[in-house]
């Protein structure tokens, strides 16, 4: 759906009667998110990670950071109330947010037009899972930005990633401890399933961090900006992803494992895993957390009794929805 509230949910009165300035700014504020929430009878809960950016300074510098530009097409997950939904209108060309929840998907274009109503042709509401979302109206996206839930954020991520290849920039907000996991590089005691899986579409950094004051209610742990810039080049390799994905998921199951006995399941036996090891110039008595996103996919391509390699790899079905994806 687009554009409108959710069918059956009653958008907001307006204006709201929350700021008494003369010219009150578009953005939403502390008061101005409590009172909404009132309205709305929202009571954010942890089951989705509901946590509401209340201040407007955050939500620019996460506009500036993700280096959002006048043509962009910038889709938002989860943008709750607004607070980010209506920074991003005032820099970026359009902005499609995905949102499950029924009565935050009816109050979001209420709210839109109410505050920025000279934007709100090139706002576009999708009521829905982010994780079953496969197409988005208007132009493709070539910008994510979010703060995303801290319970999906990882599958959330890639499977944008994987579904909409035009995104070339990404941003996101999540916990601190995920920022760290996707942007840890070989080597790190963080680096895992995240860290190559985000590397697989993109280079990937910590951007900032965030503290825990700007958000209502103030969740209990930190908060971090990772950035995403979406590869010129994908991986140079005839395994698809499915396959590349299927190593790293094994290799680190088992990560205290040597990667003969933590990839034994996956090749059929250890002595396997180790001819497929030794093919694509990996030591066999190497770990997971050593290796990089290419060497993976170097193994991946010397699985026994794989099939005739493809040049590219073929469109596949939305990851599970599972944090260690």
């Amino acid at each position: 759906m687009t554009g409108a509230a959710a069918d059956g949910v009653r958008a907001p009165p307006y204006p709201c009667p929350v700021s008494t300035s003369p010219a009150p700014d578009a953005l939403l504020g502390p008061a101005d998110i409590r009172e909404l929430a009132a309205v709305l009878g929202v009571r954010p809960t942890k089951q989705r990670g509901q946590n509401f950016v209340i201040d407007a300074n955050t939500v620019r510098r996460i506009v500036r950071t993700a280096e959002v530009r006048p043509d962009d097409v910038v889709v938002e997950v989860g943008p709750g109330l607004g607070s980010l939904t209506l920074a991003l209108l005032e820099t970026a060309d359009r902005v499609t947010a995905v949102e499950i929840d029924d009565v935050l998907a009816g109050a979001l274009p209420a709210t839109i037009a109410a505050r920025m109503p000279e934007r709100a042709d090139r706002f576009a509401l999708v009521h829905s899972d982010a994780m079953q979302v496969t197409e988005l109206p208007g132009p493709a996206p070539t910008a994510l930005v979010a703060n995303l839930p801290y319970n999906v954020a990882v599958p959330v991520l890639l499977h944008m990633l994987e579904t909409f290849p035009s995104i070339e920039r990404t941003l996101v907000m999540v916990q601190s401890e995920v920022a760290d996991r996707l942007a840890a590089g070989p080597g790190s005691k963080v680096y895992g399933v995240p860290s190559v899986k985000a590397n697989w579409y993109a280079e990937v950094k910590r951007a900032g961090a965030i503290g825990r004051k700007v958000f209502w209610p103030a969740p209990n742990v930190d908060s971090g900006l990772v950035s995403l810039v979406r590869r010129t080049e994908p991986i140079d390799t005839t395994a698809s992803r499915r396959e590349v994905f299927a190593v790293v998921d094994a290799a680190f199951a088992q990560r205290r494992k040597t990667l003969r006995a933590a990839l034994a399941g996956w090749a059929g036996s250890p002595a396997r895993a180790e001819e497929a090891l030794v093919a694509a110039g990996v030591s066999p008595q190497a770990r997971g957390e050593a290796l990089t996103v290419e060497e993976f996919a170097r193994i991946a391509e010397a699985a026994p009794d794989r099939e005739t390699p493809v040049a590219s790899p073929a469109p596949l079905a939305s990851p599970k929805r599972k944090d260690s994806e």
